[in-house]
Parts: C-alpha cells; sequence; structure tokens
C-alpha cells in the first residue's frame, strides 16, 4: 500500500482565485514544486483533491476544470515537480443536490485511496478550509494540517483550532510531517 498527502487545489497548490477556470490565471505558490519533490522523496503520491462548485453553478466546465489542471501540471513540469492524480467535485447541493465527493465528505479520497492503493490511515490531507480537514479524518488520515494560505488566515483569525495542526504554507506543513511534529 501507498502513502499520499491529498492536497487542496486552489489556496494550497495555485494561489486562490475565486472560480479558477482560465488557465492563464494559474500561478503556483512559492514553495509548492520544492514540496511536491520532498513529499516524492519520501515515497509518498500527491494527490488533488478540490471542490469545483462553479461546474454546478454553470460558470464553468469540467473541461475548464481539467484545462486548469493541465495548466498547473505544466507549471510544475517546468519546476521539476508532479502531482500524481487530479479529483474534483463537480457538484454543489443547492444546484445538483447531494453526493459523497463534495469535501467534507470523503468521497476523492476514498476514490484516490481505491484506484491507487492508497494507505489512508498512513496519509496526510492539507487544505485551506475546515471542510478539507473534515474530509481528511472522515477517509481516516493519519494527519490533516490546516495551511495560512488562500483562505487559511481567515480560518485562523476567526476560528478556534485547538488541536489542529496549522502550518504557514504547504511546503511548511511538509517539512513538519517528515520532521514528526504531526
Amino acid at each position: 500500500m501507498k502513502q499520499a498527502f491529498f492536497l487542496d487545489r486552489d489556496g494550497v497548490i495555485n494561489v486562490e482565485v475565486d472560480y479558477l477556470s482560465d488557465p492563464d490565471k494559474a500561478e503556483l505558490i512559492p514553495g509548492v514544486p520544492e514540496a511536491l519533490r520532498e513529499i516524492h522523496a519520501h515515497g509518498f503520491l500527491a494527490i488533488v483533491v478540490t471542490n469545483q462548485s462553479g461546474v454546478a453553478r454553470g460558470m464553468y466546465t469540467q473541461n475548464e476544470v481539467n484545462a486548469v489542471h493541465r495548466r498547473i501540471d505544466e507549471l510544475l513540469a517546468a519546476a521539476g515537480a508532479k502531482v500524481d492524480g487530479w479529483y474534483f467535485c463537480p457538484h454543489h447541493p443547492k444546484h445538483t443536490g447531494p453526493c459523497d465527493c463534495r469535501k467534507p465528505a470523503p468521497g476523492m479520497l476514498l476514490q484516490a485511496a481505491r484506484e491507487h492503493e492508497i494507505d489512508l490511515a498512513n496519509s496526510v490531507m492539507v487544505g485551506d478550509r475546515l471542510s478539507d480537514l473534515e474530509a481528511g479524518r472522515a477517509a481516516g488520515c493519519r494527519t490533516v494540517w490546516l495551511v495560512k494560505t488562500g483562505y487559511g488566515a481567515e480560518v485562523v483569525r476567526t476560528t478556534d483550532l485547538t488541536g489542529v495542526n496549522v502550518a504557514e504554507d504547504l511546503a511548511d506543513a511538509v517539512r513538519r510531517t517528515f520532521a514528526g511534529e504531526a
């Protein structure tokens, strides 16, 4: 069984842009390529799990989501890094009804675990929203991190995070995980 870092996309991998659908607006957060290389150096997979309710809202298509992912892949490849799998939820309860993949539900993580033979109990979830952490916990990840990038700074400022691992960014979460801090 493999181990993985499950990563939210917007605000963790790329700079937060509300309803990102234009590949030209995709910009990596500093330190992300290095963090992904570190993840792989330790034998972990890097799997992105992202809610994309803009699809359900009719703001953009699944093809546009995939185009953004291809652009992020290009940016990462240019920096010698990669993502091993992309999973996204195109639903929103107000527009498409309930689903089991929209975080905080663990559906995307469970699907990735099946498809990549991932041991969830020895895997990590990193996100910038509480729903990301809830999905990681619901899937059985051993560690979850809230990063201060994206919406994370607002979460830190407005929420009691007692018992929550908080990191500056993805690179900090990766470094601290492998240093045994969580």
